[in-house]
């Protein structure tokens, strides 16, 4: 990833979406040829010189202050998840280094495999970088699809959601989720501009799916958190989730997912269904001959 481009798109993309009336500036009777704020309109905001911001926004402003951060952040009103980025971006080289290498596999340890398959009520998996599908129990493949089966290269959300077609018909709000997963990836890249893995993810769905490059030229950034999910399965029908993320202790680079259901609900009764139907065959025993 060029870190100078990944800055000035982040930036230019904010302050479009931020009007001089928004910003609290007076009509100045000029032409704005683009929308959004001005370079030194954000400037004046933040209290720094246009031509500093300038060369911030060129990638060209090594080491910023906190103070400048934060007052870009305000001007551009930034959320917490776009404030990290905007500070991965300006300190990408150093902060890569500091990571585990991003080529590096990622092992999942037994206990959590054991969670999982504890979680037997329930789809539950597990998410390491570029949205790669680590781990899952069984409810997770019935109601997604069965990475297992996959290639290990090829077990990978964002992957199914934008290239998969049968994604497009399991998954409810498709355009709404599908775009969620670009943004998941935006962020990603922040975090690790030296990624080779993520970098020819990004190629391979950029020419492969039709939507792919308006949702990332958007640098929208988004973190894996909490949520509501919808499927539709062709066996059981719609499912409706409330899904909870979490950092899996001791690895910050893991995310287990969890899709939790109502009690009782028609979801719920559904995946008692589902449970039964994958459900392992149980080896008969055997009968010794004249019983």
């Amino acid at each position: 990833m060029d870190r100078t481009k990944e800055i000035s798109g982040f930036l230019r993309s904010r302050r479009a979406g931020i009007t001089a009336a928004e910003a609290g500036l007076p009509a100045d009777g000029r032409v704005r040829r683009v929308p959004g704020l001005r370079r030194d309109e954000v400037a004046r905001l933040a209290g720094v010189s246009t031509e500093y911001y300038t060369r911030l926004e060129q990638g060209r402003a090594h080491n910023p202050s906190t103070e400048v951060v934060a007052a870009i952040a305000r001007v551009l009103r930034l959320d917490d998840t776009e404030r990290e980025h905007f500070t991965d971006l300006l300190g990408a080289d150093a902060r890569d280094v500091r990571r585990a290498p991003a080529g590096a596999a990622q092992r999942v340890r037994p206990g959590l495999y054991l969670m999982l398959e504890t979680l037997d009520r329930v789809p539950a998996f597990i998410l390491g970088r570029r949205t790669d599908v680590l781990a899952g129990n069984r409810l997770a493949r019935a109601v997604l699809t069965d990475f297992d089966a996959l290639p290990a290269t090829r077990r990978n959300l964002a992957r199914y959601y934008l290239l998969d077609p049968e994604a497009r018909e399991r998954v409810g709000d498709w355009e709404r989720l599908a775009a969620e997963t670009v943004a998941m990836l935006r962020f990603e890249a922040g975090r690790y501009p030296n990624d080779r893995r993520l970098a020819d993810l990004v190629g391979e769905l950029t020419l492969a799916s039709p939507e792919f490059s308006g949702w990332w030229n958007d640098h929208r950034v988004l973190r894996r958190t909490h949520g509501a999910k919808h499927y539709r399965h062709p066996l059981v029908g719609d499912l409706h989730f409330a899904y909870e993320s979490f950092q899996v202790p001791g690895d910050t680079e893991q995310t287990l997912c969890v899709y939790n259901v109502e009690p009782a609900s028609p979801t719920a009764e559904a995946l008692r269904i589902l449970a039964d139907w994958t459900a392992p065959e149980l080896p008969t025993a055997d009968v010794p001959h004249g019983a």
